[in-house]
């Protein structure tokens, strides 16, 4: 478990700086490693989706050039948030999870855009509302529902040939 962490965490981070922005559409890029986490969580619980989501941001701070551990703090955070939601809510519904998805990226940003006004973050917060964080959202949403139908027609097709 430990090394498909790892691999999740690396691969998650080359993903982000390599291959997602190519999938810009209008300057806005999917935030793979907020998926990874959130997924994790729902999968794994709230410690390993802590632990995984503060490697995939310090990873994606250092990568990014911004301010070191503002996504780590967040990705940890809503990590360990999401991850206490399968005792609570049926978490196992993509009706829920697809919707989840965005509202954690919507508080991610919100959250995200707190930290960063601590140090003085020269950014309005409806502006960054408008033009970053829905929009970012809304591809995260449309993202997670294409992976969640490739993973039930994976399921359906399964079933269908057993011998697959």
């Amino acid at each position: 478990m430990r090394l498909s962490l790892l691999l999740m965490t690396f691969g998650g981070t080359l993903a982000q700086s390599s291959v997602v922005p190519s999938l810009a559409v209008v300057g806005v890029t999917p935030d793979l490693p907020l998926i990874l986490t959130a997924l994790l969580a729902l999968r794994r619980g709230p410690e390993a989706a802590c632990l995984v989501g503060f490697a995939l941001g310090l990873l994606q701070d250092a990568a990014g050039g911004g301010l070191i551990g503002v996504q780590a703090a967040t990705l940890a955070l809503t990590g360990f948030a999401m991850g206490l939601l399968p005792g609570r809510i049926w978490v196992d519904h993509p009706l829920v999870q697809v919707p989840g998805l965005v509202l954690l990226t919507v508080a991610e940003g919100l959250l995200r855009f707190g930290l960063l006004q601590l140090f003085h973050f020269p950014a309005a917060l409806g502006d960054l509302l408008m033009h970053v964080i829905l929009p970012q959202a809304l591809y995260n949403g449309f993202l997670a529902s294409a992976f969640l139908l490739a993973v039930e027609a994976a399921h359906a097709l399964r079933r269908w040939q057993p011998w697959i």
